[in-house]
């Protein structure tokens, strides 16, 4: 039996509207302690707000994270997987897609999230996987360098 995106997804998804400020997305991943939120409108994914986003394209821009909204700096079109996807097919995936975390929708609701390193660290045997595509496609070199030392 081969495991699935589903089985080690996490399930717990924290999420903000479009028209949330960008303070307030912020303040929220502060206190969850982690590096993203999903964008949802009618609880559909729309987009994904990551910290990288908020340091390009707010502190860098200058722009003020109480007045900017999430749909003007989120990451979008949005990458999404779902619960039945092998885990391989999530890594290639996120990799050939050269992001960290990937929104699971089911019938267009959003019903989970991984990550690379959720998958690696859950399952071993994806590196093999993982070990094809980073001998075959061009990679970010922080990902290429992670990629190595856990190989």
């Amino acid at each position: 039996m081969s495991v699935k995106v589903g089985d080690v997804m996490v399930r717990d998804v924290v999420t903000v509207t479009p028209d949330e400020s960008v303070k307030n997305a912020v303040r929220l991943m502060n206190e969850k302690e982690i590096g993203c939120v999903v964008v949802v409108k009618n609880d559909e994914p729309v987009g994904i707000l990551t910290e990288r986003d908020v340091l390009r394209k707010v502190i860098i821009e200058g722009k003020n994270p109480d007045t900017t909204k999430v749909e003007e700096v989120m990451s979008t079109p949005i990458v999404t997987g779902t619960p039945t996807m092998t885990l391989e097919e999530a890594a290639k995936k996120l990799v050939l897609n050269r992001i960290k975390k990937l929104p699971i929708v089911e019938r267009k609701k959003l019903v989970g999230i991984v990550t690379l390193f959720d998958i690696v660290r859950w399952h071993p045997v994806i590196l093999s996987a993982i070990r094809k595509i980073v001998k075959s496609e061009e990679l970010p070199p922080r990902i290429r360098r992670f990629l190595e030392e856990e190989m």
